[in-house]
C-alpha cells in the first residue's frame, strides 16, 4: 500500500501572539466571529468591537498581513482569515485578603493566540441560468 503525498496548501501565513493577558473563554467568541472573513473586514470589525482584547487580536492579524506581504509577496486584498484559535498559557495566582483571616484566590490567565491567513482562490463563475 503506497502512501500518497499530502497536498500542502502553500498559500498560508501564520502569526502567533504569546502571553496575551486574557482567558481563552473571552478570546474564543471574538476569534470565531472573524474566521472566514476578508482581512480588511475582520480588522474593521475588531476596530469597532467594545472588547478590550480585540486590540491584541487586531495587532496579530496586522502582523500576519505584514508577514504575507513582506516574506511571501502575497496580494493583501485577497487574504482571508482561514483559522483563528487560542490556547492556554500560564495562570498567575494572586490572593486577596478577606474577612476573618481568610484569603480569596485571584486567577490571572494568559493565552496563546494563533491567526492563519490564506489567499482566496479564484472561484469559477457559474452560468446564471436556472434549469
Amino acid at each position: 500500500m503506497s502512501k500518497l503525498p499530502k497536498q500542502i496548501d502553500t498559500k498560508t501565513v501564520k502569526s502567533v501572539n504569546k502571553n496575551v493577558r486574557s482567558s481563552t473563554r473571552k478570546l474564543n467568541p471574538i476569534l470565531k466571529s472573524i474566521v472566514g472573513k476578508k482581512v480588511d473586514v475582520a480588522i474593521r470589525d475588531l476596530t469597532f468591537s467594545e472588547k478590550r482584547i480585540s486590540k491584541d487580536i487586531k495587532k496579530t492579524i496586522s502582523s500576519a498581513v505584514a508577514n504575507a506581504e513582506n516574506n511571501y509577496q502575497y496580494d493583501i486584498d485577497k487574504l482571508i482569515v482561514k483559522e483563528a484559535y487560542c490556547g492556554k498559557q500560564v495562570v498567575m495566582k494572586r490572593f486577596r485578603a478577606r474577612a476573618k483571616g481568610r484569603a480569596a484566590e485571584i486567577m490571572k490567565p494568559y493565552s496563546n493566540l494563533t491567526i492563519i491567513l490564506s489567499e482566496q482562490k479564484k472561484q469559477m463563475e457559474k452560468d446564471g441560468t436556472k434549469s
